[in-house]
């Protein structure tokens, strides 16, 4: 068992337990596994034994929870992993990640993560943060999302980007190709994101009381006519799971190769046109303070294989 404690802030007092502990635990762990937790008596709130799912937690109360170890019989090994790097020092590693490849390991995927590459790469120089299965991730990439990843090597570099990102002053950018045609040259969706109630592994648009705060913007950078999509920079001021995605698809216009939240028959037909194998997302820039102080910005290319889609939709 480890041991995860938390304080309850301001945003969470007056939320059931098992709401506060899904946002601190995050994605990792579900709703039903953690109101297991709090049943089989293994949640503390102020040292003592809370039992009861529904418990409302108020302002600075401390939580503890006892976990079992994730992904227990998995070893985190390294492994000799091509990465393409774009900028280290001391404090971080920043990469080009590639399209296929998980951030880090799951129950799906218990190598072969961008982790075990890490590990490979900067030997014992990753921060210890993000717990056993994630040193040095401060966000994450979904596996066929390609981009600019950042990995920090320290736990103060963790602690100072981690705070960036979470009060917003971190900008990140992607680039992606939707069905459809937007009607105005830019916009934003700003719509609340929870776990959908009908399918567990999905995000989803909501209005339920747990509900994460989203906003994203968008700006058409082009038209194609056969078929009918446009090309997208997007900036998302917040960082939920599968954000774009969700949105972009709330307000008619799926990602291109989007499996999940996409349309089937459109992307069956896409697919016989073009040769894109995966989703047409990619994180291309990133801006963010550093440690002394210093904004630096990064940017990664479109890929091979998204910028010839573009290009024969040119044609």
């Amino acid at each position: 068992m480890t041991l995860h404690e938390c304080i309850v802030s301001e945003d969470f007092a007056g939320k059931r337990l098992d709401v506060f502990l899904s946002d601190s635990l995050g994605e990792q762990y579900s709703r039903t596994f953690i109101q297991k937790l709090i049943k089989d008596s293994l949640v503390l709130v102020n040292g003592k034994c809370i039992s009861k799912v529904a418990y409302i937690v108020s302002e600075d109360d401390s939580v503890s929870a006892s976990l079992p170890e994730p992904l227990a019989d998995a070893k985190l090994l390294p492994e000799n992993i091509p990465l393409s790097v774009l900028y280290e020092d001391d404090d971080v590693l920043i990469i080009n990640k590639s399209s296929g490849i998980c951030v880090h390991p799951d129950h799906a995927h218990q190598s072969k993560t961008i982790v075990n590459a890490a590990l490979f790469y900067c030997g014992k120089s990753l921060s210890g943060i993000g717990g056993v299965l994630r040193p040095g991730i401060v966000h994450r990439l979904d596996k066929d999302t390609s981009g600019v990843l950042l990995i920090a090597k320290n736990d103060m570099a963790h602690r100072h980007f981690a705070k960036e990102m979470a009060e917003r002053r971190a900008k990140k950018e992607y680039r992606t190709l939707v069905f459809g045609k937007l009607k105005n040259a830019e916009g934003s969706v700003e719509a609340p994101i929870a776990r959908d109630e009908r399918d567990r592994k999905k995000m989803a648009v909501s209005n339920a009381s747990h509900a994460k705060p989203a906003l994203t913007h968008f700006f058409l950078q082009e038209v194609f006519q056969d078929p009918l999509v446009s090309l997208l920079r997007v900036h998302i001021v917040t960082g939920r799971t599968h954000q774009i995605r969700v949105h972009l698809s709330s307000i008619g216009f799926p990602v291109v190769g989007d499996e999940t939240y996409g349309n089937e028959t459109m992307n069956k037909q896409f697919q016989k046109d073009f040769p894109l194998k995966r989703i047409f997302l990619h994180a291309e820039r990133l801006e963010i303070a550093f440690p002394n102080g210093e904004r630096k910005e990064f940017y990664a290319p479109l890929p091979e294989d998204l910028e010839k889609t573009v290009n024969m939709l040119e044609l």
